[in-house]
C-alpha cells in the first residue's frame, strides 16, 4: 500500500502550523490594542488634568453671594476670602465654609458651591433673633437654639427681652447652679417659641427667675406666668383660651396648664 505523497504531506504540516501563528497573531494585535488604548487613556487624562489645573478656562472669575439679609455681599465675600484666579477645581470649599462660620457668627448655614466654569456660589442663611440681652448700651442677639451670635448697637424690632433675675441668695441659685445659665436661655427660647404669636407680638420682656419661674411680661402691662418650657403647646392652648373667657385680666397663670388661672391684678 502506497504512502502519503509529498503534496499530502506538505498539506497537512501547513494545517498543523497555521493554529499556532494564528493566536501569535491573535496576540500581538490584542496586545497593539491594548498600547493603543493605554496611550489614549493616558493622554486623555494628562489633557484632563492640565485642563482642569493647568489650563486658564476653568479658573475662578467671580464669587456671587446670595440669602444676605442683615450682612452685606461684600461682608460675605470679605470672610470667605475665596481664592480668585485658582483652579476651580483646587479650592477648598469646606474651608471656605469654616472661615465663613468662624468670622461671621450670624451665618448659620451656608453652601459653597463650584459654579462651573468660572464661579463659585455662596448661599447663606443667617440666624434670625427670637430674645435679645441688654448689656450697656448694646444688644445681644440670641437665635431660636440659645446662640449669642451677633451684637447690635439698636434693638431689633419686635423682639423681646430677656432678663436673667436669678437671685443667687434663694433657691433659685440652686437651679442656676444644676442647669447653668446656657441652660437656662435655652428655656427661655423654648418658651419664646411656643408662645402664641399674638401673645408673642406684645411681649416685651421674657424674664427667668429659674428653670421652672419663666414669665412674659407684655406690653400693656399685662403678666403671663408660664413656668418651664415643658409642655408648651398645652401651655398655649390654655393661654388662648384663658385670655378669650377673661379679657379684663392682668395677670394669667398658665404654670399648671391643666389648672390655670387669672385675675384683675
Amino acid at each position: 500500500m502506497a504512502g502519503p505523497t509529498t503534496a499530502e504531506r506538505g498539506e497537512r504540516k501547513q494545517e498543523s502550523s497555521d493554529p499556532p501563528l494564528a493566536r501569535r497573531r491573535l496576540r500581538l494585535s490584542r496586545l497593539r490594542t491594548i498600547i493603543i488604548l493605554t496611550v489614549v487613556l493616558l493622554l486623555l487624562g494628562a489633557g484632563s488634568v492640565w485642563l482642569l489645573y493647568g489650563s486658564k478656562w476653568l479658573r475662578v472669575e467671580r464669587v456671587s453671594v446670595a440669602g444676605t439679609r442683615v450682612l452685606t455681599p461684600e461682608q460675605v465675600l470679605d470672610a470667605a476670602d475665596a481664592p480668585v484666579g485658582a483652579p476651580l477645581i483646587s479650592v477648598d470649599t469646606d474651608a471656605i465654609e469654616a472661615r465663613l462660620r468662624r468670622k461671621l457668627p450670624r451665618i448659620d448655614e451656608v453652601d459653597v458651591v463650584r459654579s462651573w466654569p468660572h464661579g463659585i456660589s455662596l448661599k447663606v442663611m443667617e440666624r434670625t433673633p427670637v430674645l435679645m440681652v441688654q448689656k450697656g448700651g448694646k444688644f445681644i442677639e440670641v437665635d431660636d437654639e440659645g446662640v449669642r451670635f451677633a451684637t447690635v448697637s439698636t434693638p431689633p424690632k419686635g423682639v423681646p427681652a430677656l432678663e436673667l433675675t436669678v437671685s443667687r441668695s434663694s433657691s433659685a441659685a440652686a437651679s442656676l447652679r444644676r442647669f447653668g445659665e446656657a441652660r437656662l436661655v435655652r428655656e427661655a427660647v423654648r418658651v419664646a417659641g411656643a408662645v402664641p404669636a399674638a401673645v408673642l407680638h406684645d411681649t416685651l420682656v421674657v424674664k427667668v427667675r429659674s428653670y421652672d419661674d419663666i414669665s412674659l411680661e407684655l406690653r400693656d402691662g399685662r403678666t403671663v406666668v408660664w413656668g418651664s418650657g415643658e409642655k408648651g403647646a398645652a401651655k398655649a392652648r390654655t393661654l388662648t383660651a384663658l385670655m378669650k373667657a377673661s379679657p379684663r385680666a392682668r395677670y394669667f397663670d398658665v404654670s399648671v396648664p391643666t389648672a390655670p388661672a387669672s385675675s384683675a391684678s
